[in-house]
C-alpha cells in the first residue's frame, strides 16, 4: 500500500484539513488518490455550515462519494472503543483492516486519517496507532502551532518511534503568514528535540478543492510518497 496515514497530537488539531489538502494537492496533479477515515465519530453534532463533516470533506476534495470514505460511522462524539460500545457493535479489527484494503486496491496513493491522536482506542487491545503500523503507511502528524504544541507533538513522536512507526514529517496548522516568536521557536524546537522534519500549512480560507489543493500544494509530497 502507498500512501500516508495522518494523525494529529490531539482531537481538533487541524488533522481533516490537512488529510483533505494533501488529497486535493494530489488530485489536482494528477494523481489518483484516495482518502480514507475508516472510523468517524461526532455524526450527531451540530454541522458547521461553512466545513463538513471529515467524511464530506475529504469526499469533495478527491471528487468521491462520502460513504466511500467513512467505513465505519458512530453519531455520538466520543471515542471508537465507547461508540462502538454503544452502539452494541465491537469493531474487529481484523475485518477493518481488510475493509481498508480492499478500499484502496488499486490507488495510486491512499490518504488515511486517524480518529484522535495516536494511543486512542478502537476495540478493546487495539487502537490507532497499531492501525498505522498494520497498514505500513509513512505518518504524517498534524499539530498545533501556538503554546503546548511541544510537548504533545513530542509525546506523538515517542509513542510513534516506539512501535516503529515511519514519520514522514510534522506539519504545524494553521501556520500564519507573519508567525510569532513562539511559533517560530516551537517549530525549530520541535525538529531539534524531535529530530523530525516541520512542515506548516498555510490557513484555508474554504472547503473547496482548489483552496485545499492550493495549500496542500506547499507541502513536499512527493519526498513523502517516495
Amino acid at each position: 500500500m502507498r500512501g500516508l496515514f495522518v494523525t494529529g497530537t490531539d482531537t481538533g488539531v487541524g488533522k481533516t484539513v490537512l488529510a483533505a489538502s494533501i488529497v486535493a494537492a494530489l488530485r489536482a496533479s494528477g494523481e489518483p488518490v484516495r482518502p480514507l477515515k475508516p472510523v468517524l465519530s461526532g455524526l450527531d453534532e451540530p454541522t458547521d455550515p461553512d466545513w463538513p463533516p471529515d467524511h464530506e470533506l475529504l469526499a469533495r476534495a478527491a471528487g468521491v462519494d462520502p460513504d466511500a470514505v467513512a467505513l465505519i460511522r458512530y453519531g455520538p462524539a466520543v471515542s471508537p472503543h465507547l461508540a462502538a460500545e454503544l452502539a452494541g457493535v465491537p469493531i474487529d479489527p481484523a475485518a477493518l483492516r481488510t475493509q481498508i484494503r480492499e478500499a484502496v486496491n488499486g490507488c495510486g496513493a491512499a490518504i488515511v486519517e486517524g480518529v484522535g491522536g495516536l494511543l486512542v482506542p478502537i476495540a478493546p487491545g487495539y487502537d490507532v496507532r497499531e492501525l498505522a503500523r498494520d497498514l505500513g503507511l509513512r505518518i504524517v502528524i498534524a499539530a498545533r502551532t501556538g503554546l503546548g504544541t511541544i510537548n504533545h507533538t513530542l509525546l506523538t513522536l515517542e509513542a510513534a518511534r516506539s512501535a516503529g512507526l515511519d514519520i514522514a514529517a510534522v506539519v504545524l496548522t494553521p501556520w500564519p503568514e507573519s508567525p510569532s516568536a513562539i511559533e517560530r521557536s516551537n517549530r525549530e524546537t520541535i525538529a531539534a528535540l524531535g529530530d523530525v522534519a516541520v512542515a506548516t500549512l498555510p490557513p484555508v480560507a474554504g472547503a473547496t478543492p482548489e483552496q485545499l489543493a492550493a495549500a496542500g500544494a506547499t507541502l513536499p509530497l512527493a519526498q513523502w510518497l517516495a
